[in-house]
C-alpha cells in the first residue's frame, strides 16, 4: 500500500492517512504508514487503539503527549509488527491529510465447505434465516446456496449482539470456524448488513445458485405406468419447492391422513427431507426444528388442527427466531372443507403444498395453495394413491433412499384398496425385496393399528419400524408387523362378532347389495377398529361372501362411512347434492368413487340416509371397480 503521490491540491507533500474497513486484516496494513484509529482501552502504560475489527495495538505511554479516553479518534503510524503479532503505534499530529479508504480483498467461503477450514478466519456472505438469543452469545444462522451455519456473536451474556441485524438481512460476516460438540460454528469477529448495489449483487448471486441447487433429481419411475408418469412434472415442482424451503431454513410442517396410505406417503418424504437437512445444515438440532410430521384423523384439515399448528409456529418463531413454516398436506387437503383452515393460514402468508388423491375442489382450494398434485386433475382417480406419488416425490428430493422404498407403493395400494392395474407390478417389485403379498397386507394392517393407538402422535420411530423406512433392524421390523397385525386381527374379530348380527341387508334396483349397520350402538366404542375400519371390514366380508356388487353404510348419530365395490359412487358429487336437497341436513364430507364419509346434523339422520340410499340405488354398476375382477384386495 503506497501513499498517494498527489494530495487534494495536487501537491506531493499532502500526507495520506488510510482508513481501514471494518473487515480489514493485518495483511491490509504496512509498517510506516498512517492510519485513522479509535481508542478502545486506556491502561497505565498507554492506550490500545483499533484500526479495524481485527487490527489493534498499543500506543506506549512514552509516546503520548496528551491523555485519551475510550472512543477518541486519532491518527497513528504503524511503527512495528512484532514476531508475536503485537502491533506498536505512535500518534501523529497532522493537518488536512488526504484520507484513503482501504477495502479488504477477500475470498468468500461457502458454508457447505467450512468443514475443511476449521481454525481459519473466513468471510461469509448470506442471508440471516434465524436469530436465537441464548444465555451467552446471539446465534445468527446464515444461509448461502450451499447450506446454513450457526454463527455466534457475543456482546455480553444474554444480551442481543448486533441488534441492527434482522432475519432476511443479507450480511457480510468475518469469523473463525470452530467445531463444537461435533458440529461446526463460526465465532463472529464482525457482522455487517449489505446495502445498495453490493446487496443486490450478492442477492442475485445467491438466488441464482439457490434456484439451481433446489432443482430436484431426475429419477426414473419405479415401474412403467403412464398414468402416474404424467404427474411427474407437478411432483418435480413440489420437490423443488421443498428443497428450496430447506435451503432457506424455513421449517416444514407435514399434515397427513392417519391411515396406511397417509403414512406410506409421509414417511418417505420425511426421510428424504431429513437427510437433505443433514447435508445442508451444520446445526445438529436443525432436523428437529425444521421438520415436523403430524397425523390428522379427519379427512380434511380441521380448524382444531390448524389453530394448534399456527399457535406452535408462532411460538417457535418467538422462541427460536425461526421463519414461519411451509405446510405440506399429504393424502388430505384437496377439498372445500380445507378452505377455512387455509384461510386462517393466509393471514400469515404461510405457503401450502398439497399432494392428495381424494376427489378435489380445485376452484375452492387453489386460491390458497402454492402447489397441488392430484390424479383427478389429470382425469385419473384414487387408484393412484398418495403413497405411490410420494415415494417418487421422496426420490426426487433424495434419490439415495430408493432401495429403502421399493416395497412402500405396494403397501400404500393394498392399504387404500387401490384397484389399479399397476398394483401387480408394485407387488412384484416388493416381492423382489423379500415381501410377499400377505406380509404387505399385514404391514398395512399394522400401520392402521399403530396409528389408531398413537392417536395424534406421529410415532416416528415406531411407525418407521413398522413400515421399514429408516429402520435399522429387519428382524424387529418383521416381528413388530406380525405382532401388531395379529393384535389387529383379534380386535377386529371381537368387534365384528358384536356388529355382524345387526347388519341389515336389502337389494337395490340395480341388483347391488346394500348393507347397513349402526356402528354407534352395535360396535364397541373407543377401541380398535374404529367406525370407519369396522365398516370396511364388514364390507370386505360381504364382498367376499356375495361375489357381487356391494355397498356398505356404517352410521352413527351424525356421520356415515361409505364403502362400495363394483358400484360407481361419486361420493363428492352425492355430498354436494345431499347438502342442497336435504334442507337443514348440514351434509358435508367427501372421498373417492368407492370410499368416503359424510357428516350431518344429528336430528336429520334418517332423512339424510334415506336420500343417500336413493342416490346409491341409481348409481351405475362398474366391473372395473369390483374386487372380484381386480386382484390385490385386502384380505379379511
Amino acid at each position: 500500500m503506497n501513499p498517494a503521490e498527489d494530495g487534494p491540491d495536487g501537491g506531493p507533500d499532502t500526507p495520506v492517512v488510510y482508513e481501514l474497513a471494518a473487515d480489514c486484516t493485518l495483511s491490509d496494513a504496512s509498517e510506516g504508514e498512517l492510519y485513522h484509529a479509535v481508542v478502545n482501552g486506556v491502561v497505565d502504560y498507554g492506550v490500545f487503539v483499533d484500526l479495524s475489527d481485527s487490527v489493534s495495538g498499543l500506543v506506549h505511554e512514552s509516546n503520548l503527549s496528551t491523555s485519551y479516553d475510550v472512543g477518541d479518534e486519532l491518527v497513528v503510524e504503524l511503527v512495528e509488527v512484532r514476531d508475536n503479532g503485537d502491533l506498536s503505534f505512535t500518534p501523529v499530529d497532522i493537518d488536512d491529510p488526504e484520507t484513503v479508504a482501504v477495502a479488504h480483498e477477500y475470498e468468500v467461503a461457502e458454508t457447505g465447505s467450512l468443514g475443511e477450514q476449521v481454525g481459519d478466519t473466513v468471510h461469509l456472505e448470506g442471508e440471516v434465516v434465524q436469530i436465537k438469543q441464548t444465555g451467552g452469545p446471539t446465534i445468527f444462522h446464515v444461509s448461502d446456496h450451499t447450506g446454513v451455519v450457526p454463527c455466534a456473536a457475543f456482546e455480553e451474556a444474554g444480551v442481543r449482539a448486533h441488534p441492527e441485524i434482522d432475519i432476511e438481512d443479507l450480511v457480510h460476516l468475518v469469523g473463525v470456524v470452530e467445531e463444537r460438540d461435533g458440529a461446526l460454528q463460526v465465532e463472529v469477529a464482525s457482522l455487517t448488513a449489505l446495502e445498495g448495489e453490493e446487496e443486490d449483487v450478492v442477492r442475485d448471486r445467491i438466488e441464482t445458485a439457490l434456484d439451481e441447487r433446489a432443482e430436484p433429481h431426475d429419477v426414473e419411475p419405479l415401474i412403467e405406468w403412464p398414468a402416474l408418469e404424467q404427474l411427474f412434472p407437478d411432483l418435480e415442482e413440489i420437490a423443488k419447492q421443498l428443497r428450496r424451503t430447506v435451503l432457506e431454513s424455513r421449517p416444514i410442517r407435514v399434515r397427513h391422513h392417519a391411515d396406511g396410505d397417509g403414512m406410506c406417503a409421509s414417511l418417505p418424504v420425511e426421510l428424504a427431507l431429513r437427510r437433505f437437512i443433514e447435508e445442508t445444515h451444520q446445526a445438529p438440532e436443525a432436523k428437529r426444528h425444521l421438520f415436523k410430521r403430524l397425523p390428522s384423523k379427519a379427512p380434511f384439515y380441521e380448524m382444531e388442527d390448524v389453530t394448534r399448528d399456527l399457535n406452535f409456529a408462532l411460538e417457535d418463531q418467538a422462541r427460536h427466531g425461526q421463519k414461519l413454516p411451509l405446510l405440506l398436506m399429504l393424502d388430505n387437503g384437496s377439498t372445500e372443507e380445507d378452505v377455512p383452515a387455509y384461510a386462517n393460514l393466509a393471514h400469515y402468508d404461510i405457503p401450502i403444498l398439497v399432494v392428495d388423491h381424494h376427489h378435489p375442489d380445485p376452484e375452492a382450494v387453489d386460491p390458497y395453495i402454492d402447489g397441488h398434485v392430484n390424479p383427478y386433475l389429470y382425469d385419473e382417480d384414487y387408484r393412484i394413491t398418495t403413497g405411490m406419488m410420494c415415494v417418487e416425490l421422496a426420490r426426487m428430493i433424495w434419490p439415495d433412499i430408493t432401495d429403502e422404498l421399493r416395497h412402500v407403493p405396494a403397501v400404500a395400494g393394498i392399504s387404500d384398496r387401490s384397484k389399479a392395474d399397476a398394483m401387480t407390478e408394485y407387488v412384484e417389485l416388493a416381492e423382489s425385496e423379500g415381501y410377499d403379498e400377505e406380509f404387505l397386507s399385514d404391514m398395512g394392517e399394522a400401520l392402521d393399528y399403530g396409528a389408531f393407538w398413537l392417536k395424534y402422535d406421529p410415532g416416528r420411530n415406531l411407525i418407521n419400524d413398522v413400515l421399514n423406512v429408516g429402520c435399522d433392524d429387519e428382524e424387529r421390523h418383521r416381528e413388530l408387523v406380525s405382532f401388531l397385525s395379529n393384535r389387529a386381527e383379534e380386535d377386529t374379530e371381537q368387534q365384528l362378532d358384536a356388529a355382524m348380527p345387526h347388519v341389515k341387508h336389502e337389494r337395490l334396483a340395480s341388483e347391488a347389495h346394500l348393507y347397513r349397520v349402526d356402528v354407534e350402538n352395535h360396535a364397541y366404542r373407543f377401541t380398535y377398529p374404529p367406525p370407519g375400519k369396522t365398516t370396511g371390514e364388514i364390507h370386505d366380508r360381504k364382498v367376499k361372501e356375495t361375489g357381487e356388487p356391494v355397498i356398505t353404510i356404517g352410521y352413527g348419530p351424525d356421520f356415515a362411512v361409505l364403502r362400495s365395490d363394483g358400484v360407481r359412487l361419486d361420493i363428492p358429487e352425492m355430498v354436494t347434492e345431499l347438502n342442497e336437497e336435504v334442507v337443514g341436513g348440514g351434509v358435508s364430507g367427501g372421498g373417492h368413487l368407492v370410499v368416503g364419509s359424510i357428516k350431518f346434523v344429528k336430528g336429520m339422520r334418517e332423512q339424510v340416509l334415506d336420500a343417500l340410499v336413493e342416490k346409491m340405488a341409481d348409481a351405475e354398476l362398474d366391473e372395473d371397480l369390483q374386487s372380484t375382477t381386480v386382484g390385490h384386495q385386502q384380505d379379511d
